[in-house]
């Protein structure tokens, strides 16, 4: 029987930091404007955050099924591994969405249904990531589908549940808080090449091959400065607090580029979900003290 400390390992709790960053990003937003709702904040935080352990769980189930998991590096893979089996994590995955649906129907119920069909964009695009007979994630477009609906949607969208609108601000925070997320996926992915790559799963760091994809990341790094010099100077320079964000990130960016591979690359996934998480909640403090 799966324990509840293997489904906890298994819904892989470090990436969670790419569910709150873009919440905490759009929400600094709203409140520079003087327009932040709080309790849409919370309902799209949950959003986010089921969002993204659905996503956890249904990679772990299609992944699992096909095979790609067995010989992986990283987190527990729960039915790569024998835990649990494909039927009981494939219904924890739509567990996880049907909470996220939930939460997004009072989101749309308030503010415009036709928020529902960006969300029901958002529940197909994660089960489809590796899902279904011809799954995204294995032709190198899990990077672009990340940047658009962990960068764009999620960051804009908290932004416009509160605020009605879509203030320029919002995408400069959406396009950097997207670039540090398609970082981690980017250095995920190199971690993963050889097992990918045996496995017939052609993600986007295969397609480049290993040197451009360390340089992919970097140049994900610095998106994400330029985005957050923006975010700046179209508010309040105080945003530029986010750039703590480059403590973990520089350190990261050393490892991956100096050709670190397999478990030297973890702490690569753990510092860029921190830079992330610290980008956010750097500009998101930097917003609220310019409205203080």
């Amino acid at each position: 029987m799966t324990t509840p400390a293997q489904w906890l390992e298994g819904a892989r709790p470090r990436t969670l930091p790419a569910a709150v960053s873009p919440v905490l990003a759009g929400t600094g937003v709203a409140a520079y404007l003087d327009q932040a709702v709080w309790w849409k904040a919370a309902l799209a935080l949950l959003v986010s955050l089921a969002l993204q352990v659905g996503v956890n769980y249904a990679n772990d189930y299609s992944d699992g099924i096909r095979g790609t998991d067995a010989d992986r590096v990283g987190p527990l893979r729960l039915v790569g591994s024998g835990v649990a089996s494909p039927g009981s994590v494939k219904a924890a995955a739509f567990a996880a969405f049907g909470v996220a649906m939930a939460a997004g129907l009072v989101l749309a119920a308030t503010t415009g249904w036709w928020l529902v069909l960006v969300g029901a964009l958002a529940v197909v695009a994660a089960w489809f990531y590796t899902g279904g007979s011809q799954p995204y994630g294995y032709h190198a477009l899990g990077e672009v589908m990340v940047f658009v609906f962990f960068g764009l949607v999620a960051v804009m969208g908290t932004t416009y549940v509160q605020t009605e609108s879509f203030p320029l601000p919002a995408l400069y925070a959406a396009v950097g808080i997207g670039a540090l997320a398609c970082a981690i996926l980017v250095a995920n992915n190199v971690r993963d090449v050889p097992t990918d790559r045996e496995s017939g799963k052609r993600t986007l760091a295969v397609v480049l091959g290993d040197e451009r994809s360390r340089y992919l990341y970097a140049l994900l790094v610095g998106v994400a400065a330029v985005a957050l010099v923006a975010l700046g100077l179209s508010t309040s320079r105080l945003a530029w607090l986010g750039f703590a964000f480059l403590l973990p990130a520089v350190p990261a960016a050393r490892l991956v580029l100096t050709g670190t591979t397999d478990r030297g690359l973890v702490p690569v996934l753990q510092r860029t979900g921190v830079a992330e998480l610290l980008w956010s909640l750097g500009a998101f403090v930097g917003l609220l003290l310019a409205t203080a």
